[in-house]
């Protein structure tokens, strides 16, 4: 850690990683209801019981993100922080939202609408938070060297921030609301968060590898051009079904199909990095998790996102339990797995504690990604079931999700993994163990 300003980071990824162990726990709960339904029910509902799942992955994530800038931006700018004391004003009004969100969605009080249920005067001061951290970050790098890296990662930023004004549209008609509430949704995963991603893995490659950083640069270029251009006409395939006019099932299932495209170069520019890299960087656990998350976002985002994408098929299939197959893995790998690489590679460095033992952080990586690959699998099952008897047989709803059993419980088995590897990842990266050194044999008088 070269800049002072860069401690900032530590509290970002502390807040985010108890949220990581809330939403993963929810998540778990969750399963649990789906085998149990009666589980609660009236004093935790289902549907409040995810809200705090989803919710808690999103802003667990987004605090991910604002950390790794702030954690990167000072090295590649080559000056402090504009201001620290703003940063830690951001997270204070962040951290504030979300204990508000959560105490009104256990008192039934939300907006209703999926991902954006917060109460209006939370959604402002995430809002606030924003516009915080955008002046903050561009007055450092404005001021600085300006790098592909911080390019993108300030262009990812800003676009996600400035859609974020869509999360207050809502009007009467459905149709319409649907359209703004998709330009927050899915042009936050599916195109800005995109470009978040490609900016952190490119510094972690640049760190890990010693590759050239004129290399890094022009596969990023590539890669975001591939993620913009394709993701943000692909945001046609939620416009399907919602009384868009019909030219939309063809351009939505045109480009969404080339969204496959980024998410296989990001995976290969990984491991052509490694591949081409000189340097044998101490952090095996940090290089493990970015080759793992831009692995499995392929194929979350990528190939089990092509496999309903198209609207011939997406007319059976959409809403299923596929939809959730998809939503799982794209979301564990794209940006779990690659906030919890920048956790491993910085954290070290932030408590001072580097090197360190990594066995743990490397088998919380086995477990997640082995776990949610098992869930992943299942829903897929699960959905192909449930889309023929329900969607071509015409069987009601219930009976099909009674058939369904077998499969929501070996989902909460791979649950119960994942949140072991999660907890696991948490102790083993704030509980850090320093590497023992054997003292070497003792020098005999007179040698």
């Amino acid at each position: 850690m070269k800049y002072q300003s860069q401690k900032v980071a530590y509290a970002y990824f502390m807040v985010a990683m108890g949220l990581f162990a809330i939403q993963v726990l929810g998540g778990l709960l969750a399963g649990w209801i789906y085998v149990w339904p009666n589980t609660l029910s009236e004093l935790l509902p289902f549907n409040i019981v995810r809200m705090l799942h989803t919710n808690a992955l999103v802003v667990w994530l987004l605090l991910g993100f604002f950390g790794a800038a702030y954690y990167l931006i000072p090295e590649e700018s080559e000056r402090e922080l504009f201001s620290v004391k703003l940063a830690y004003i951001q997270l204070a009004i962040l951290v504030v939202g979300t204990l508000g969100a959560v105490g009104s969605y256990l008192v039934g009080i939300h907006g209703g609408r999926e991902f954006l249920e917060q109460p209006l005067w939370v959604k402002f001061g995430i809002l606030v938070a924003a516009v915080i951290f955008l002046v903050n970050i561009s007055l450092t790098v404005l001021a600085g060297r300006k790098t592909a890296i911080t390019n993108i990662l300030l262009m990812g930023l800003w676009l996600l921030s400035l859609l974020w004004i869509f999360a207050f549209i809502n009007p009467d008609n459905l149709s319409l609301d649907k359209m703004y509430w998709w330009f927050v949704v899915h042009l936050w995963v599916e195109a800005t968060w995109e470009l978040v991603m490609a900016a952190i893995l490119g510094y972690l490659m640049l760190k890990l590898t010693g590759v050239d950083r004129e290399v890094v640069e022009k596969w990023l270029y590539v890669i975001v051009a591939l993620a913009l251009f394709s993701g943000i006409l692909g945001t046609g395939h939620h416009f399907f079904w919602i009384g868009t006019p019909g030219y939309w099932q063809w351009i939505g299932s045109i480009f969404s199909t080339l969204e496959v495209i980024p998410f296989f170069a990001m995976m290969s520019f990984a491991f052509v990095m490694v591949w081409k890299g000189r340097k044998n960087h101490p952090n095996k656990a940090a290089l493990l998790w970015s080759l793992g998350a831009s692995t499995v976002a392929f194929f979350g985002a990528g190939v089990w996102g092509f496999l309903h994408t198209l609207h011939g098929v997406n007319y059976y299939t959409h809403g299923t339990q596929i939809t959730a197959a998809h939503g799982h893995l794209a979301f564990y790998g794209a940006y779990v797995a690659m906030n919890l690489a920048m956790f491993t590679y910085a954290m070290p460095q932030l408590r001072n504690r580097d090197p360190y033992n990594q066995v743990l952080n490397m088998a919380s990586f086995w477990l997640m990604t082995g776990g949610m690959a098992f869930m992943t699998f299942v829903l897929t099952f699960a959905g192909t079931i449930q889309t023929h008897l329900q969607r071509v047989i015409g069987d009601y709803y219930m009976d099909v999700q009674d058939q369904l059993g077998i499969f929501y419980l070996m989902r909460l088995g791979s649950g119960v993994v994942v949140v072991l590897g999660a907890l696991l990842f948490i102790y083993a990266t704030v509980v850090v163990r320093r590497e023992v050194i054997k003292p070497g044999p003792a020098a005999v008088p007179g040698e």
